[in-house]
Parts: structure tokens; C-alpha cells; sequence
């Protein structure tokens, strides 16, 4: 992908050596431009993070001591320094962490450093989430004069973006502990907890105008983004340019964004973001930053937008004109999480990560094969973008190319990346609102078709590498059948006189071949192959599926008590509800306390009403998944008891 040539006007300040305040995918992407401008690159990491891939792409990386964000990436005096330590002359925020804090900004340019961001005062201006509203006219709600008529309202944060911060009420007696859990997600996420509350529109349609703006007064606006499919908030699929908007209200969202950016001398990569419903667009806010989604509006333009913010941060002239947008293009973000246990993140080592690639797929990510996924921040794995001549041909091939994507591991969202893909609200465009995984989530994640075969032939690639370290086989007094279960797939199968398999359940399956890495199974008449691999952490994948082996017996230890409430994820223990000790009584529902991973606060809750007889949780504690939090009692064992 080629850059947009500028020319040179007005004060010019060359760029030789960058400081990316970030990390992650994010990071690596800012760095690839880098390399392609000849331009040297500095990396700052966190304890955690000693072994990321951006560390290992810079040129030279910088420690900070510590792994919460709060310690190490929101440390604007620490970067700072780093970049002078480093030698680097400017510094890039990337997204998320300090971004979008007008006071990080003047620290870098007081350090005599060039910041490829928009003036501190248009940050000001537009980051605030609420002065932006003021700006255009558009006023939040008071807290407390919100009314049962004001509801379904929305808490979001001031700052910053990413979901974070962000809470839906429905009911008023929900609205104090909702301001107070995202005011806290907020401060963890951008060091600032400041937070406000605006109606929420219902199922509408979440539309954006890209914008680029140099110091000399050209401001382009690089058509319209679909970010519509969203989970928690944050977006999941976007694509390029929105589609079905009638040209009268494509031309006023980009006419007020121009404004918008005008209005506050805006210079640089920023964002205007709509709600659409009813043929009507409602200001969201701008995001004074470059997008997570930024790469389906390069593959369309034909443009590297982080090649044209160094352009413009050294001071260069943008052309009057962008150049034409061409085709379309479609980004789905993939995620350690697990979208069928509220999108619980996950943890792990990523054993394998390929993504088939060709002209048309474009990956960006912080991620290679053999990397940990950790606790302390997103659980973002990578994006994976495709341009295509039309819509139609960019969904097909993204999901195609999803589906043929090994990644081993962590569980991932992949699967319902694929699903959504191939949904027809979707892929039609029918039915694209933010209320898609409202409406679809559980047919999205039933169990994909052909996983019990799967499960067939993670048994017998696990027989093979039995039989190949220690021999043995079919014998001539029948013995019982061999038995693996695999989540809910239990698998019978026993040894042939030929040194095959014969699988006696699931019925209807006959083994065509059998070895530790590769199983071709015959089901109704058609040979399906799958690539097997097991790993020590009692993952197996077959094929597409990412499967669980369950052990045979369980030990007593590892059965938890009724009521038990484990961790569903490992993270910190933020909160406990207010005055909560053993021997109260909950009520099903009730919020007991609150967990932080990666960046997202989660609530665990009373799973029946009854009484709170052991509490385990305390602030600041560092949990693993599955460890005891606390025990209720419910009513029901209460009275078998009595």
C-alpha cells in the first residue's frame, strides 16, 4: 500500500526516530510504516510485556517498571523520559492509554519532542467526550435529575474509548452503582473517571467519518465506517464505506465533521462518530486519535494513514484532494475471549497463529506463534482486513479466510466471527444495528457443525501417538471399547486386525486414515480431513474446532461445593459490594464483587438468593481462573438442611 505523495509547506520538522507510547498490535503497525519511511523506532514495554512482539520489532525499547497500566502505559513522566533516553524526536500515541490526554501531549512537546497527535487544545476540545457535546450544541444528562422517563440511558466515559467505561441502565435504582463501576473502568483504562450520562439510542446504527487535517487548513474527510457490530460496546466487524446511507445524509456526516474539525483547528488523524436511527444521525463524539479501524478506510483510499500523520506532525501540505475511494473493505477484530460466557477474556499460550493470506488479506497484530496471552490488558489478538471490488466479495473471502485460520490456544471468538459473517442480517446488510449480538448471540454460539467428528478424531490422532510410542493394537480376544470424551462428545472406538480404527459412537463414522497429526474420517458418503494437534495444556484442535479433553476420573479435590462462585477468568479483585460479609443475605442477581482483566471490569453475582456463607475475595487480590471467590448458601439447600 502505497502513501499519498505530499508536498512540503509551512514550517518542516523532519522525523528520524519514533517513540510508539503504546504497545501491542497497535504498536507493530505504527512501526511497519516506520521501516517503510526509513524512520528508526522506539518501543516501551511493561514487565509484562518483556517478550511482546513490538518489543522484539523496534529498533531500541525502553523498560517501565511495573505491569498495570497505571504503572507503566499511562505514565506519561515515564515515556517522556524514555523517549529522550532513547534519542527518539517525536512520540505517536497510537490508541487507547494516553492518546487522547492533552496534558501527555504538552509534556512531549515541552520536552522539545514533535507529537504526531492534534494540538493539545483541539484535544481539549473534542477528547472530553462532554466539552465536545457542549461544542456542538448537544448536552448530556443531569445524574441526578435522570427520571424512570429518561430511561434506557447510557454512562460513558469522558475520555478515552474501546467500550471502556461505558454502562447501560434500564433501571433507575441500577444508575448510582453504574456511575461508580464505570468511573472506575475508566480510571484504570485512561487515568481519568470522569463520566456522563446521554440517552441511549436503541438498536441504532454506529456510523463514523474518517478525517485528516495538515496545519494549512485542508481537511479531508475519508468517507464513512460501519462499527456497528459490537459487543460490550466495543466493536467487533467494521467495514468501509457504510452501507445503504442515502447520499443527502452521507454528505451532512461529512459535512459535520469537517466543521467539527474545523471548529477547534483540528490538525492530524481523528474520528466523528454517529448514532444513526430513523434516517437521523445523533453526535456521538470525536476520538482525537487514530481508529482501531483505520485499516479498511487505508485499503479503500489506497493510503497509509499513519505515513500521512508523520507528513503532516513534520508539517507538510496535504494534497487538496484525498485520491478516490475504490472497492470495499471489511475488518474483523479477533479476540481471546469466549463470547457463549459474556465474552469472558482468556488466557494462554497462543501455540499456533496463521492466517492464510494473500493480495487481498491484510493482517495487523501483536501476536506470533509461541506468545502468551496475559491478564493485564485487551484481549485483542489481531484484526484481520479484506479488500474486495464489492461488499459482497469482502464479506465471502474474510469469512472464508476466518474459517482457515489456525489458532491454538486461548479460546477465541473466531467461530462467531464467522457466523456473523455468514449471518443474513449481515451479509445483506439488513440487519446492521448495535443491537446484531442482542438479537443473535445464542444462535451464534451453539456448538459449529461437525465438532462431534471432530471429537472422533482427536481420539484416534491421540490412539496413533499411543500406538507410536508404546505399540500394541488390535488383539484377538475383543477387549471393551476405548473411551475419550471431549466437552460433551464422549468417543468409543476400538482396534482393527488391519492396524486401523472402527469408532462405535457416534454411530455412522468410518476411519479412511488415522495418524498422530492428520485423521480422514467418511461420514454419509463424504471424506472430511482434520489437522490434529494436542498440547500440554489439554487443548486439542482438530481442524477449525477447538476442543477440551475431559479426564476420565475426577479427583475429590477438584470438586467445588454447591453454591461455589470460581473465578471465571484470572484477574484482580477490584470492589466488593458495600458491606457485604459472610452471613448476609443476597438476593439472586446481586452484585457480590467486581474482577478486572484485561482492562474490563466483570461483575460476579449471586447465582440464587440465600446466604453469603464464605467470602474469599478481597481488594487488590490477584485471582487464577477457577479459584473460590465465595460460597452461597441458597434457599433450597437451606431448607434440605433445616
Amino acid at each position: 500500500m502505497s502513501s499519498t505523495t505530499t508536498s512540503t509547506g509551512g514550517a518542516f520538522r523532519p522525523i528520524g526516530s519514533v517513540l510508539v507510547a503504546n504497545r501491542g498490535e497497535i504498536a507493530c503497525r505504527i512501526f511497519r510504516t516506520c521501516r517503510d519511511l526509513g524512520v528508526s523506532t522506539v518501543a516501551v514495554y511493561s514487565d509484562a510485556d518483556a517478550g511482546a512482539l513490538h518489543v522484539r520489532e523496534a529498533d531500541a525499547a525502553v523498560r517501565l517498571p511495573g505491569a498495570a497500566p497505571s504503572e507503566t502505559y499511562l505514565r506519561g513522566d515515564l515515556i517522556v523520559a524514555a523517549a529522550r533516553a532513547a534519542g527518539a524526536d517525536a512520540v505517536h500515541p497510537g490508541y487507547g492509554f494516553l492518546s487522547e490526554n492533552a496534558d501527555f501531549a504538552r509534556a512531549v512537546t515541552d520536552a522539545g519532542l514533535v507529537w504526531i497527535g492534534p494540538p493539545p487544545a483541539a484535544i481539549e476540545a473534542m477528547a472530553s467526550k462532554t466539552r465536545a457535546k457542549e461544542l456542538l450544541g448537544v448536552e448530556p444528562l443531569d445524574p441526578a435529575g435522570v427520571t424512570e422517563a429518561d430511561l434506557p440511558v447510557l454512562v460513558k466515559a469522558a475520555a478515552g474509548g474501546g467500550g471502556r467505561g461505558m454502562r447501560i441502565v434500564r433501571e433507575l435504582a441500577s444508575l448510582s452503582g453504574a456511575l461508580l463501576s464505570a468511573s472506575a473502568e475508566a480510571e484504570s483504562a485512561f487515568g481519568d473517571g470522569e463520566v456522563f450520562v446521554e440517552p441511549y439510542v436503541e438498536n441504532g446504527r454506529h456510523v463514523e467519518v474518517q478525517l485528516l487535517c495538515d496545519a494549512h487548513g485542508t481537511a479531508w474527510a475519508l468517507g464513512t465506517r460501519d462499527c456497528s457490530l459490537q459487543r460490550r460496546h466495543q466493536k467487533v466487524i467494521e467495514e468501509a464505506p457504510a452501507p445503504g446511507l442515502s447520499a443527502a445524509l452521507e454528505a451532512s456526516l461529512l459535512d459535520t465533521a469537517v466543521r467539527a474539525a474545523k471548529a477547534v483547528g483540528y490538525v492530524g488523524a481523528g474520528t466523528v462518530e454517529f448514532l444513526v436511527a430513523d434516517g437521523r444521525a445523533h453526535f456521538l463524539e470525536m476520538n482525537t486519535r487514530l481508529q482501531v479501524e483505520h485499516p479498511v478506510t487505508e485499503e479503500v483510499y489506497g493510503i497509509d494513514l499513519v505515513a500521512l500523520q508523520l507528513a503532516v506532525a513534520q508539517g507538510e501540505k496535504l494534497p487538496p484532494e484525498p485520491p478516490a475511494p475504490r472497492g470495499h473493505a471489511v475488518e474483523a477484530r479477533l479476540y481471546a475471549e469466549d463470547p457463549a460466557r459474556d465474552w469472558a477474556p482468556q488466557t494462554g499460550v497462543l501455540h499456533r497463529f496463521e492466517v492464510p493470506r494473500d493480495g487481498r488479506v491484510r493482517l495487523d497484530t501483536g501476536y506470533v506463534s509461541g506468545d502468551p496471552v496475559g491478564v493485564h490488558y485487551d484481549p485483542m489478538l489481531a484484526k484481520v482486513t479484506v479488500h474486495a471490488p464489492t461488499r459482497a466479495e469482502a464479506v465471502r473471502k474474510l469469512a472464508h479466510t476466518l474459517e482457515r485460520t489456525r489458532v491454538h490456544g486461548p479460546v477465541t471468538n473466531r467461530e462467531l466471527l464467522v457466523a456473523s459473517l455468514r449471518h443474513p442480517e449481515y451479509a445483506t446488510a439488513d440487519g446492521l444495528d448495535t443491537g446484531f449480538y442482542g438479537r443473535n448471540l445464542p444462535a451464534l454460539t451453539t456448538a459449529p457443525a461437525g465438532e462431534e467428528h471432530a471429537a472422533v478424531a482427536a481420539a484416534l490422532a491421540a490412539a496413533s501417538a499411543r500406538r507410536g510410542r508404546f505399540g500394541g493394537g488390535w488383539r484377538n480376544v475383543r477387549s471393551q471399547d476405548e473411551t475419550r470424551t471431549y466437552g460433551d462428545h464422549e468417543v468409543r472406538y476400538r482396534p482393527t486386525r488391519d492396524g486401523g480404527y472402527e469408532v462405535t459412537a457416534p454411530e455412522g463414522v468410518r476411519v479412511v486414515s488415522a495418524a498422530p497429526d492428520r485423521v480422514s474420517l467418511e461420514v454419509s458418503g463424504v471424506v472430511r480431513h482434520f489437522e490434529v494437534a494436542a498440547y500440554g495444556d489439554g487443548t486439542v484442535h482438530a481442524g477449525p474446532h477447538r476442543l477440551a479433553a475431559r479426564p476420565r476420573f475426577t479427583g475429590p479435590g477438584e470438586q467445588a461445593a454447591p453454591g461455589s462462585l470460581l473465578a471465571p477468568m484470572p484477574g484482580t479483585v477490584v470492589r466488593i459490594a458495600d458491606g457485604l460479609a459472610a452471613g448476609d443475605r443476597v438476593a439472586a442477581g446481586q452484585p457480590l464483587l467486581w474482577l478486572e482483566a484485561m482492562k474490563m471490569e466483570h461483575r460476579v453475582v449471586a447465582p440464587a438468593s440465600g446466604t453469603l456463607t464464605a467470602l474469599h475475595a478481597a481488594p487488590g487480590r490477584q485471582v487464577e481462573v477457577g479459584a473460590l471467590l465465595a460460597v452461597v448458601q441458597t434457599e433450597a439447600q437451606e431448607d434440605q438442611s433445616a
